[in-house]
């Protein structure tokens, strides 16, 4: 989910003329060839907002979603008998494919012999933590059920250990549905979020927002020291995606030791950098790491890990007297099937030798892209990062949020992504992020550069 996008423009390259006919027509073609998609929504629209069991699904391209029989590597079917190339892999719950056979399988030996959830740890507890602290170089871990509840403990525990409320996040940042961080800049300005109710949070009183890679708006922010701490993902993503300058994460670092600010990096995308994330990759030293969705085969989880003085002083704030949940954690945390699964994940698929071959095959994806825009003449860019391809509507990559939010058009993403999935190609509904797993194919990769090279002839026009 993103800041609130720009409407078409002439400097994206594109005619909003040209765009709503050919939407108009894309629109016949997906109602023609998905009827029975269409009488399932007709169906649950009775009894879900928006006719999904997550509104979210009612955000991809068309009049109603698809709805899918099964799927399998980068396979998806759905209920109409379309198949369809997943580049949009669950936006990341299915990173490394459906069905992966080499944590599906250890699934469903697992829960049919030994049950699923017991409130008590296994034995694949000792090898995940390890395993773990191997990729990420922090000793203590917890896990949660989603990224944002990851997000949330860590920010609650940052608050415990420093004794100050406040967070800082950056412009067009997404950390999930976390109250505190739905906030973005008008005009520099901090304001809610488009289009989120504040739910009673007074954001003045908990964040922070600066846009991302500015190092003087970011010690101005934590000199008055009563920041618990810097919640950001290495690169941003989520908004389109937006590098980071050289020396940035130097100098955040920095700063945040010298102003007594925790430093919370969420991982949660950026493991498509490699099997320790980008920290792992660049060797970056956060107070905190989180990484979720991507852990246990689509199983809801997450783990947030922790430099020792924080678990030393957590051990201590959590010592009782008496029970107490302290604010954190659920009841299905940590469950033993969510365990295998994430050592599965660990042993057997988050490995060197596929993220290898998924870089060779992402890189491949961008090139050719790249090419295509060159091709078009369109004021368009492309970008790679790790296992995700994104490409955004203005001719360099931009410097933060505000910058990608302006580079971001509704029309023209919805005919975009609404023209793959007519010819079987499924593209993040939230962006233009592209996938690549290790199920993923160089046919996967032509059909994707076959199909955006024929979109992007008809938008850019003779």
């Amino acid at each position: 989910m993103a800041l609130a996008k720009s409407s078409s423009a002439p400097s994206h390259g594109v005619d909003p003329c040209r765009i709503e006919a050919l939407l108009s027509r894309e629109i016949d073609r997906f109602m023609q060839e998905h009827p029975r998609s269409g009488e399932l929504h007709a169906k649950t629209k009775e009894h879900f907002i928006h006719g999904v069991p997550l509104h979210w699904m009612s955000q991809w391209p068309g009049p109603y979603p698809i709805f899918v029989e099964r799927a399998q590597g980068t396979s998806l079917l759905d209920v109409d008998g379309n198949k369809y190339v997943d580049f949009c892999l669950g936006d990341s719950g299915a990173f490394f494919g459906h069905a992966n056979p080499g944590v599906s399988a250890a699934i469903a030996q697992y829960v049919q012999g030994n049950g699923s959830t017991m409130m008590l740890p296994s034995e694949d507890t000792v090898y995940v933590g390890q395993e773990l602290t191997r990729r990420f170089n922090l000793p203590v871990w917890q896990f949660a059920t989603s990224a944002t509840d990851a997000n949330r403990f860590a920010i609650r525990i940052a608050r415990m250990v420093t004794g100050r409320d406040k967070i800082l996040v950056f412009n067009g940042k997404y950390h999930g549905s976390v109250d505190e961080t739905q906030v973005e800049l008008d005009g520099g300005d901090m304001v809610p979020q488009h289009g989120i109710h504040p739910n009673a949070t007074n954001f003045p009183e908990t964040t922070l927002c600066i846009e991302f890679n500015d190092l003087g708006a970011l010690e101005a922010a934590l000199s008055k020291r009563e920041v618990a701490c810097i919640l950001a993902e290495p690169v941003m993503t989520n908004i389109g995606m937006v590098p980071v300058d050289e020396g940035f994460h130097a100098g955040m670092r920095e700063l945040s030791r010298k102003y007594g600010t925790l430093l919370v990096m969420d991982e949660t995308h950026t493991i498509c950098f490699g099997p320790g994330g980008y920290t792992g990759l660049y060797g970056l030293v956060p107070d905190f790491l989180v990484v979720g969705k991507v852990l246990a085969g689509g199983i809801p989880s997450a783990v947030y890990g922790m430099a020792p003085e924080i678990a030393k002083r957590l051990e201590e704030l959590t010592a009782g007297p008496g029970i107490n949940h302290y604010g954190f954690g659920g009841t299905l945390t940590g469950n033993a099937l969510t365990v295998r699964a994430m050592r599965a994940t660990l042993e057997n698929v988050a490995t060197q030798e596929n993220y290898d071959h998924i870089f060779l095959l992402a890189e491949r994806l961008r090139s050719g892209v790249s090419d295509l825009i060159e091709k078009s003449k369109l004021p368009w860019h492309v970008l790679r990062f790790g296992a995700r391809v994104e490409y955004l509507y203005r001719p360099d990559p931009p410097r933060n949020g505000s910058e990608a939010a302006a580079a971001r058009d509704d029309h023209i993403e919805e005919f975009i992504h609404l023209h793959a999935l007519n010819r079987g190609v499924l593209l993040t509904p939230f962006h233009n992020m592209a996938l690549v797993s290790p199920a993923t194919s160089e046919a996967d990769i032509d059909r994707y550069l076959e199909v955006f090279g024929a979109c992007i002839e008809e938008l850019a026009g003779d």
